[in-house]
């Protein structure tokens, strides 16, 4: 088997960890929390961030005031996944942000998450 066959295999088969992660402001300390089916999304995040595109304009904002030595990135929880096939990762990964949010408020002078308004 040739090189690119193998890490082709390899790329395939590896495995993916979902969890909630938390981009932190440490000089005025407020947070971003955000969940994701793959927690190396965090490389995403500071790559939007560093480029000027990330969808969140009042964090993207103070990235560009404060710099990138400013803020930090946490990974909070690591969704422990069920071994069923149907299991519903989407959903497992709402409540557990939503828990998240609930325990850190990161909304108005605490955070840049927008508050939902529960219907």
């Amino acid at each position: 088997m040739d090189r690119k066959k193998e890490l082709r295999m390899q790329w395939k088969e590896r495995k993916t960890v979902a969890g909630v992660f938390q981009i932190k402001n440490l000089k005025n300390h407020k947070s971003f929390i955000e969940s994701t089916r793959n927690i190396t999304d965090v490389n995403r995040q500071k790559f939007m961030l560093e480029y000027h595109f990330h969808p969140n304009k009042s964090l993207q904002a103070d990235w560009d005031e404060f710099g990138a030595d400013a803020f930090s990135f946490e990974v909070l929880e690591v969704l422990e996944q069920e071994p069923d096939e149907y299991y519903d990762v989407k959903g497992a990964l709402k409540k557990l942000k939503e828990k998240w949010v609930q325990q850190l408020q990161p909304f108005g002078d605490q955070g840049y998450n927008a508050v939902k308004i529960r219907e």
